[in-house]
């Protein structure tokens, strides 16, 4: 407590300078001059730095007629005359004595002829008198300044004001009156619907007040990246028209402990004089973590005081101060339990991924202000576009309309904004990386077993589109699938199953057809074994660990991650052995496909080496037509046949 409350001192003194900088720089510059005048003294140290040091022993300040008394006895050596002083070396057996006589009488005509008799060395220095000497006196202060200030300058890069006002918050605020609306976010409706109480408490106060209600203070936005937060965040400044004073988290850290602790002080001061109106903390995260983990000293420390302020402020509101907090985080589970207490952050508003209709608002808004080919169908885009956030799908619209204008076309077309889907899920194309003609057939082959896999797989999502033209960071060709229907929220156990053979139609395609395996099927591997190994700690979908959970995972909107795995040894080589022989199972049946489609996948790798990019619709026209060419069923007669074949395969074998 005592080293808050020296904190919250220095602070408060770092504020009283920096708005008093003219009492500043004069205590600076007596401080200066000061130690200006001990090192020089009344000339000596100066002088005698001049004549060598050792060379004079002491300095005299004299009239001028002693001076000239000495001239006359002899005893000076030398003499160098200013405007208005002159300065005499007597040598006295040795000792030399300097005399200094101020205010000369610039009149004495005799004192040159005096010189030139007792042959005495002189000189003259010219001056500009007053003004010189006091131009003199203040330049090395005014150098030191000078410096001082450029250093100033330096440091206050990222220190939101500089040293005396490391603490001010001004800089670090963005201030404005948004004009967005709620029209302007679409995709989520739901939390629009949570945070019209807000807009309405804004515009009418008084309304809530006089039934004795109470402000809320805080609402706390989560989602994943990219949703829209920060724009809900201004859609409900827009709409009630209130200030909007914005920042992020991070801006309130520094090196010097304290300093968060001013700043949000400083921001909820700005936000009071302006009430009604809305602050709102981006990434709250960067200083709202929980303090059960953090330490004492460093860092840690200074985070954990910007917090207490936080959480101090909040509760400083009155029930007359209509200032609402809103804040956003896409890692709510790592909030100290502080923040959400009730009275705080006590309401926390989803902001999730948009759903098919909401993707289609979003892609309708963000193509407003292209040119839109009148064949565009953003029906299908929105279907193919599954699992993308807001910022994703803007970002398609612009993708989109780069390449229209890259091959100077008039308008978008729907080619272009499937090529931008492509861009987002897979990478940018690179048409100029060579690779042999042995790595495109190995590269064909692969990619055909996938397509002829999902095609024929029930629960398997078709083939949208095959390519063996390389993109991204390392893929030399890819298997597109991209639902046709609406998105998927839960995947049954043959679905899970079904995506585990069209993982393995890569690699297997390859033995096959080629005798040899290669390098290529590695991230597909490590997929199925990962699918597996959910279905039996995660989903409870084997016999190894029944309903038993051995993987506890942690929410998170950034990536869901087990946290930490629960089972004995002897169950982790239970389920080495089930995922060892689930795969091998699964690989001899994918082989066995693969055979017997044997010419549909020369066929199908025929045409890709010829051509390098084929749609579904063509995939699964060389798979029709290979199966009428044998009097073999369609693909989803087939399907089923095999589905009902395995089911009463496992029957037996239980049995």
């Amino acid at each position: 407590m005592a080293k808050q409350d020296k904190n919250n001192q220095d602070n408060n003194n770092n504020n009283f300078f920096n708005n008093n900088p003219l009492l500043a720089f004069a205590i600076f510059s007596i401080v200066i001059i000061m130690i200006f005048k001990s090192f020089v003294g009344d000339g000596e140290g100066l002088g005698n730095m001049l004549d060598g040091g050792s060379s004079v022993t002491q300095t005299k300040t004299v009239k001028y007629s002693e001076i000239k008394s000495e001239i006359a006895k002899g005893t000076i050596t030398s003499v160098k005359l200013t405007p208005t002083t002159i300065e005499a070396i007597a040598d006295n057996d040795g000792r030399k004595t300097r005399f200094i006589a101020q205010n000369v009488p610039t009149y004495d005509k005799d004192l040159i002829p005096l010189l030139e008799e007792k042959n005495i060395t002189y000189e003259g220095i010219m001056g500009g008198g007053f003004i010189s000497d006091l131009l003199g006196s203040l330049l090395p202060i005014l150098i030191f300044f000078g410096i001082w200030i450029f250093l100033a300058k330096k440091m206050s890069k990222g220190m939101g004001g500089g040293i005396l006002g490391a603490g001010k918050a001004d800089k670090l605020i963005n201030s404005e009156k948004p004009d967005t609306k709620f029209d302007d976010v679409q995709g989520v409706e739901e939390a629009k619907d949570e945070v019209k109480e807000i807009v309405d408490f804004l515009k009418f106060p008084e309304r809530y007040m006089q039934l004795g209600a109470k402000i809320p203070k805080g609402l706390l936005l989560v989602g994943p990246p990219g949703t829209g937060k920060t724009l809900l965040a201004k859609a409900v400044a827009g709409e009630a028209s209130v200030p909007f004073f914005s920042v992020s988290g991070s801006g309130f850290i520094e090196m010097f402990v304290g300093v968060g602790a001013s700043r949000v002080r400083d921001l909820f001061a700005q936000a009071k004089k302006e009430a009604p109106s809305i602050i709102f903390i981006d990434e709250i995260d960067a200083i709202g973590k929980s303090r059960a983990s953090g330490g004492q000293m460093g860092g840690n420390d200074e985070r954990e005081q910007t917090l207490n302020q936080l959480l101090a402020e909040m509760d400083g509101f009155g029930t007359d101060t209509p200032v609402i907090v809103l804040a956003a985080t896409n890692r709510p589970e790592t909030l100290d339990a502080a923040l959400l207490r009730a009275g705080r952050f006590d309401r926390q508003v989803l902001v999730d991924k948009p759903d098919y209709d909401g993707r289609l608002a979003i892609l309708k808004v963000h193509s407003k202000d292209v040119k839109l080919s009148a064949k565009v169908n953003l029906k299908i885009i929105a279907k193919q576009t599954a699992g993308l956030a807001g910022a994703d799908l803007a970002n398609i619209i612009n993708e989109a309309a780069l390449l229209a204008g890259r091959f100077n076309k008039k308008e978008i077309e729907q080619s272009d904004l499937i090529e931008a889907i492509e861009r987002s899920f897979v990478g940018l194309e690179k048409k100029n990386r060579k690779i042999s003609e042995v790595e495109k057939r190995i590269v064909a082959y692969h990619e055909s077993g996938h397509a002829l896999m999902a095609e024929l797989t029930k629960g398997a999502t078709r083939v949208t589109k095959v390519s063996i033209i390389p993109r991204g960071l390392g893929a030399l060709g890819y298997t597109l699938h991209l639902p046709e229907d609406e998105e998927r929220f839960l995947k049954q156990k043959h679905e899970l199953m079904a995506e585990i053979d069209v993982l393995l139609g890569g690699r297997a395609a390859e033995e096959v057809f080629i005798g040899e395996i290669s390098t290529g099927a590695g991230n597909d591997l490590d997929r199925a074994t990962a699918i597996l190994k959910d279905m039996i700690s995660v989903y409870g979908m084997t016999d190894v660990a029944g309903l038993m959970v051995l993987s506890r995972s942690q929410n998170s909107f950034l990536g869901a991650g087990a946290v930490s795995t629960d089972y004995s040894e002897k169950m982790a080589e239970d389920m080495d052995n089930y995922i060892r022989s689930t795969l091998n199972e699964r690989y001899i049946y994918v082989k066995k496909t693969l055979n017997e489609y044997h010419q549909a996948i020369e066929n199908m790798t025929a045409v890709l080496l010829e051509v390098e990019v084929i749609e579904g619709k063509k995939v699964r026209e060389i798979i029709d037509t290979f199966e009428k060419e044998n009097n073999m069923e369609s693909r989803l007669a087939h399907g089923a046949k095999i589905a009902k074949a395995e089911a009463a395969d496992k029957q037996d074998a239980e049995d």
